[in-house]
């Protein structure tokens, strides 16, 4: 299974659970985190019972690791001021939608897509905290394919951004600090990878800024500003390893980061991994990102953009496996 079908099939097991739990609970707000303070990583952690991903929260430095709730989402990124959670399922698996979360309370607000048969599963937060951005596709027309955008308030006034016309998939993973323009990843019909763009959210200035080998479906941008983090396939006989690029598509370089099981090994080396789904922590000094396989297991850490620094998050063995982080300014547990 490829990790675009796989991210697409956990997706719609997580919608029909969604539905089956009702309607949405009234979200209570929590206090806010001042801007760029490193708070809680929000991350998924495969629950063998319901077969899903199960949210929790956890301390940069691996304590107070707590469950959201008991009940299995996808896509978890903070709110900017670190109140709230957007994860890409909602009670309606028709359209897609979104849910949001106030890990503080356990309450939550489901809100369906808004357009029949375009299925947008939304989580990425704009800066102003009034949108968010939707990975969205049509299996019946994929000429509709493409990054769109919704609103928060009530799940509608969908803006679409981007047209794939290779009919595959754009996948968000980062708004410009100023939230002018949105980072994504670019697949081909084939679910090949296409390279990391970047667009204006009006969907003009599209610009390629990284190659193909791109990795599902994690990145970041900076908060600075400047650079784009993401993990890639150096080539096809290799696991994913993490790289940086500069906003405009110069320096790209590699995150020399050495976990336990290392980055961008062999595929062939049973005890080698890969590196995927990176982000910055809010002052934008460290990177957060998974690591492991299927066979080994996957857990979470945080790394200096030099490499330095290296530290493990999570602590699951074999059979656990700890992926999508994503760090927020939401206050440490104590």
């Amino acid at each position: 299974m490829s990790a675009r079908t796989g991210h697409r099939v956990a997706l719609w097991a997580g919608l029909a659970a969604l539905a089956v739990l009702g309607g949405a609970l009234a979200v209570q707000p929590a206090a806010a985190n001042p801007t760029h303070a490193n708070g809680q990583i929000v991350f998924g952690r495969y629950n063998p019972a319901l077969d899903d991903t199960v949210l929790y929260t956890v301390n940069p430095d691996g304590t107070h690791v707590q469950r959201v709730l008991p009940f299995a989402f996808e896509c978890p990124h903070w709110s900017p001021d670190g109140t709230r959670i957007a994860t890409c399922g909602a009670g309606q698996s028709e359209n897609g939608g979104f849910t949001i979360i106030n890990p503080d309370t356990g309450s939550y607000r489901q809100v369906p897509g808004p357009k029949p048969g375009l299925i947008t599963a939304c989580y990425l937060w704009s800066p102003d905290a009034t949108r968010l951005a939707c990975e969205s596709w049509s299996d019946s027309k994929p000429w509709r394919n493409g990054i769109y955008t919704i609103r928060i308030s009530d799940g509608q006034d969908l803006r679409r951004v981007t047209f794939n016309r290779h009919r595959g998939n754009d996948t968000p993973i980062a708004y410009s600090p100023n939230g002018k323009r949105i980072a994504f990843i670019r697949s081909d019909g084939d679910e090949n990878t296409l390279g990391i763009f970047v667009v204006r959210t009006d969907g003009t200035g599209l610009r390629q800024i990284a190659p193909e080998g791109v990795t599902c479906c994690g990145g970041g941008w900076s908060p600075q500003g400047n650079d784009i983090v993401f993990s890639r396939h150096v080539n096809p006989d290799v696991h994913s390893s993490i790289w940086i690029v500069h906003a405009d598509g110069t320096g790209l370089r590699e995150v020399p980061a050495q976990p336990a099981y290392g980055c961008g090994g062999p595929n062939e080396d049973p005890e080698a991994g890969g590196c995927f789904d990176p982000g910055w922590s809010p002052d934008g000094t460290r990177i957060v990102f998974g690591t492991g396989s299927d066979d080994l297991g996957r857990n979470i850490y945080t790394v200096r953009p030099d490499g330095t620094g290296l530290t493990q998050v999570t602590h699951g063995g074999r059979a656990q496996s700890n992926e999508a982080p994503n760090w927020g300014t939401h206050p440490l547990a104590h």
